[in-house]
């Protein structure tokens, strides 16, 4: 799978090094507060699994699946997941963990059904990626593990046609 790479941007250890100073941000951020994560499938699963277990808060995790690609290598910008899925997060700080944020619909589109639907204390999203381009929704990530150039990624958990997320690295896909 490896051979199928243009390059690898992030290897595991680097990964690991930067998924400890996230952790250590929201740790600080979040102390003595009743947090929930809500992570966005599947491509945040392995990101998740990894930051989380570098958290040492009590917290609730819930997961909610949604889709943006539809299998191609760019944002449709029709984001469709099921708004009854939303778990019960009215009064909790709520940190939505996500892959990328690459055209930001998929990131805005959740935030403005939380707003409308829940009652969070507070809402902050943490990514793996951002693309380092213009949006088609004016929204930013709260944290943030790396910036990357607007190139199709695969691996730790990013795929292409449901390949390559068992990747330990996070590589850019030849074309």
């Amino acid at each position: 799978m490896q051979s199928d790479l243009k390059k690898v941007l992030y290897r595991e250890d680097q990964i690991a090094s930067r998924l400890d100073g996230l952790a250590v941000q929201i740790t600080n951020d979040y102390q003595g507060k009743d947090l929930s994560v809500l992570a966005i499938l599947n491509g945040s699963l392995i990101f998740m699994a990894d930051l989380l277990r570098r958290i040492p808060l009590p917290l609730r995790l819930d997961c909610l699946r949604v889709k943006s690609y539809h299998g191609g290598t760019v944002s449709t910008g029709r984001v469709e997941f099921d708004h009854a899925a939303l778990p019960d997060i009215d009064r909790r700080h709520v940190l939505l963990l996500d892959d990328i944020l690459d055209s930001g619909n998929t990131l805005a589109a959740i935030i403005e059904t939380i707003r409308a639907e829940a009652r969070p204390l507070s809402l902050k999203s943490c990514v793996l990626l951002r693309k380092m381009k213009e949006r088609h929704r004016p929204i930013e990530a709260d944290y943030v593990g790396f910036d990357i150039e607007d190139e199709f990624v695969v691996g730790y958990g990013l795929d292409y046609q449901e390949q390559y997320r068992n990747l330990p690295l996070i590589g850019v896909l030849k074309t």
